[in-house]
């Protein structure tokens, strides 16, 4: 057993970690305020030019054709950088969001949505969350209704992240009312289709943290989709988005990390250089302590994070893995987070210090894309054997 990285793996860190290190504090403090913000175009396109966009796509497409491991990688290097999970989140849906049409799209439709997506030419956001659902995904309302060569798409969607710049949408769509089914995971199908703002209205949140990456209510009333945009089955759509689970909760544990690191690393050098009662402050077990046991648990949700992208990319069970490195990277990275403003003090609280930034951007990985309390559930059910509790 080994824990190093191999050297193609470290290459990969150190090299998505000095391209992101181009764009500095600066560039990201701008992008998070609320007259300067907006979606980091020149980021995303530096990372599409450069091939990254693609890293566990197939080779045939245009993609690198490597793992979940070496993504993970990736995006925790960008992440760690100091992009945070702004930088992360502009990413993200291209790394793992098209696995679903990867795998249960025919051949046509694989070659005629991955390589711009790769390249970078199309940007694409994940519809599935409804206002009025949450979690509870069988019981989403938004009806897709045959008609002709295709559907006609009516309903609501909510937290849809990108969908600002979005070219095509990743739709999750009810098509047999679940009085009808036998199962209620049953009736529900996928579209990969273009994003139509003459049918959707999209409208932005105004949320905590996260600025520079939009998140959005989307309202659908009358969207054609053509039968081509069908991914696999009719009724099928539930088992095909859980393909991209295991891998978006590696995914956003790695930033997690990342993020925790990035925050760690600067409470741990301001613990070094600020100098109160005639010492640093860090000679303080007050201070060094909580630094040091942020530091193991984010070593230690590492550990669980690579042990989940290693069995996915082996193509073995992970869903305990998988939702256990979601959990505890994101308590370890909130953590750091926290922790690095305390250490900071009062400057903690000023956005120049970076630290506040962190500390909001983090809390999104402890809610999405599960519940900290719904993973605990899980592995109770599933892992220990016990009685399902909701």
């Amino acid at each position: 057993m080994d824990f190093n990285l191999s050297e193609n793996e470290q290459t990969i860190r150190d090299t998505a970690m000095k391209l992101a290190s181009e764009f500095d504090d600066e560039y990201w403090l701008e992008k998070d305020s609320e007259k300067t913000g907006g979606f980091p175009e020149d980021f995303y396109r530096k990372f599409a030019e450069d091939g990254w966009l693609g890293i566990a796509m197939p080779e045939k497409y245009g993609g690198a054709g490597l793992g979940i491991t070496e993504a993970s990688l990736m995006m925790q290097a960008v992440a760690e950088s100091g992009a945070g999970m702004s930088g992360a989140s502009a990413l993200h849906m291209n790394i793992f969001g098209l696995k679903p049409v990867e795998i249960f799209g025919n051949e046509e439709q694989r070659q005629r949505f991955l390589p711009p997506l790769i390249k970078g030419k199309e940007k694409a956001c994940f519809a599935v969350t409804e206002p009025n659902v949450g979690l509870d995904t069988t019981k989403l309302k938004t009806k897709a209704t045959p008609d002709g060569n295709g559907y006609v798409v009516n309903g609501s969607k909510v937290w849809i992240s990108t969908a600002q710049v979005a070219d095509k949408v990743l739709l999750l769509t009810r098509t047999t009312d679940i009085e009808d089914v036998r199962k209620p995971t049953e009736g529900l199908t996928l579209f990969y289709t273009d994003l139509d703002r003459d049918r959707i209205e999209v409208r932005e949140i105004n949320k905590m943290g996260r600025k520079a990456v939009d998140s959005n209510m989307l309202f659908i009333d009358g969207l054609k989709v053509p039968i081509e945009d069908r991914i696999g089955e009719e009724g099928m759509g539930f088992r095909y988005i859980l393909e991209g689970m295991n891998p978006e909760r590696i995914l956003i544990a790695a930033e997690a990390i990342g993020i925790g690191r990035a925050a760690l690393a600067r409470a741990t050098q301001y613990a070094k250089d600020r100098i109160v009662f005639g010492r640093q402050i860090g000679q303080n077990q007050a201070i060094q302590h909580p630094l040091a046991k942020c530091w193991a648990e984010l070593e230690a949700a590492n550990l669980m994070t690579m042990k989940a992208a290693a069995l996915f990319d082996k193509g073995e069970p992970c869903g305990a893995e998988a939702n256990a490195a979601k959990y505890l990277a994101a308590e370890a990275g909130f953590e750091a987070c926290q922790t690095a403003v305390m250490t900071h003090g009062g400057f903690g609280y000023a956005k120049e210090y970076q630290v506040e930034r962190y500390m909001r951007e983090v809390m999104v990985t402890r809610i999405a894309p599960i519940s900290p309390q719904l993973v605990l559930s899980f592995l109770a059910e599933k892992v220990l054997g016990l009685p399902k509790s909701y």
